[in-house]
């Protein structure tokens, strides 16, 4: 087995790539974070990542922070962080950053994020995972810890030192024998609960005390699991709906990573959860007009 590496590469700068490096650099790992967005690399570079906790309590971790991929080559894994859209510019970055066996590890929203990287970088060299933890990202270079949960990571040779780094920050990380079914799981109830959030302005709970958003919550998992099942994918849970609103009542109080979005007036990973379901839907022939309607009625409020 491979010595552990001390030191770890995170592309991305917001609330998730925030989180994970705060976490992961107060365990004692080096943490260099691969960014374009000039506000968070300042932040950064100046003080480090602020992490507040849910019992409050705050504190620094430093970090590495730069721009320029040449400053990170040679890195042995990355934890690949940014937004859906951002994907195919980190695959290319990281073809000049990771070292010939170097592993990429995505953890992010949405489908099509590992196919994009896999032609960048090769399939050995890029691993499949999904969280269900949660963050809010109050400014740059500060993020707050929005729910605990789990990584679950799909099988791939050599990355157990990856694992064993992210073990020793405290993360909670399971084997997923196909990881796909956890993505797409995680993707109905993405699909159901944050365009909403974001076309309302609302926090997740709030769409359970609304009784159109509640039925509109329940028609875009119907017809996001339907897409499922006819991809011949098994749901990791019994019920779509159930689990949909268990989630919007578990994170009540969190704002979506889409409503974070909006609310900056940055682009939303819209494109890869409901667009993704209205193309799977219309390569296996299940109707999906309601994530088609809410898909595009999101995109009409992110900049051109």
């Amino acid at each position: 087995m491979k010595t552990s590496p001390k030191n770890l590469l995170i592309v991305g700068t917001g609330a998730m790539a925030s989180l994970f490096a705060a976490r992961l650099s107060a365990a004692g790992i080096q943490v260099t974070m691969l960014g374009t967005w000039s506000e968070g690399l300042r932040a950064l570079k100046s003080q480090g990542v602020t992490l507040i906790e849910a019992d409050n309590s705050q504190h620094n971790y430093p970090v590495q922070a730069t721009d320029d991929p040449s400053d990170c080559v040679g890195s042995d894994y990355a934890l690949v962080l940014v937004k859906s859209w951002q994907t195919r510019r980190a695959a290319q970055q990281l073809k000049k950053c990771l070292t010939r066996n170097g592993v990429a590890l995505t953890l992010q929203n949405g489908v099509g994020n590992r196919e994009i990287l896999v032609e960048a970088l090769s399939a050995p060299r890029v691993a499949l995972g999904v969280t269900t933890l949660g963050a809010n990202l109050l400014e740059p270079g500060c993020v707050v810890a929005a729910g605990e949960g789990e990584i679950y990571i799909g099988v791939h040779f050599g990355i157990e030192p990856l694992v064993e780094m992210l073990r020793n920050a405290g993360f909670k990380v399971l084997d997923a024998p196909d990881p796909d079914i956890l993505l797409w799981g995680k993707l109905i109830i993405n699909a159901a609960i944050n365009p909403l959030t974001a076309l309302l302005r609302v926090n997740n709970g709030e769409l359970l005390q609304r009784p159109t958003a509640r039925a509109l919550m329940a028609g875009l998992a119907r017809e996001a699991a339907a897409v499922t099942t006819a991809q011949g994918i098994h749901l990791p849970y019994d019920d779509p709906l159930t689990a949909v609103e268990e989630v919007a009542q578990r994170t009540a109080n969190n704002r979506s990573s889409m409503l974070q979005d909006v609310l900056r007036g940055t682009p939303t990973e819209i494109d890869a959860i409901c667009g993704a379901i209205v193309r799977a839907g219309d390569q296996y022939g299940v109707p999906t007009p309601l994530n088609h309607t809410i898909w595009q009625l999101v995109k009409a409020l992110s900049p051109a």
